[in-house]
């Protein structure tokens, strides 16, 4: 994988955070319950620190990123279907459509990783999905409290 297009999958990567956090923007916004603003509110921002860390990356794929490398994948997104937005979602829903939006972004990596052939850039496709994958992990960890508060 030469630098241009390596590049190309920066930028387009980048593009996805500022998507998502014009989705999740948008659903705080359009949503009544004050809980669901705090969780997309905090998405949001987490989809900012996302783009922040790509670009660093983009600029100098050598450049490290502290990621939590002891991820263990539930798998909680893929087995919960996938609700539909309305102004009205409870938490639980809102969790549920986050938690699905970021499964969408590990898949995307790990697929960027296997087409892979150059060992530094599939280490930085790891990197990233284990990015993802740290928020997905922290929003099924949400999702199974309130989804399901007598397991606590």
């Amino acid at each position: 994988m030469d630098k241009l297009e390596l590049d190309q999958i920066f930028s387009l990567a980048i593009s996805r955070e500022i998507e998502a956090y014009e989705f999740y923007g948008k659903v705080s916004a359009s949503v009544d319950n004050i809980e669901v603003k705090k969780v997309f509110d905090q998405l949001a921002k987490e989809e900012m620190e996302h783009q922040t860390i790509l670009e660093k990356l983009k600029a100098d794929p050598q450049s490290s990123m502290n990621l939590n490398t002891h991820l263990q994948d539930y798998k909680v997104a893929e087995a919960t279907e996938l609700p539909r937005l309305s102004t009205d979602m409870k938490p639980v829903e809102a969790i549920k459509l986050a938690m699905k939006k970021e499964q969408i972004s590990v898949e995307f990596y790990l697929s960027l990783w296997e087409k892979a052939t150059d060992p530094e850039i599939k280490k930085i496709f790891s990197r990233l999905r284990d990015m993802e994958m740290a928020h997905k992990q922290q929003l099924e960890n949400i999702f199974v409290e309130i989804g399901y508060p007598e397991v606590f």
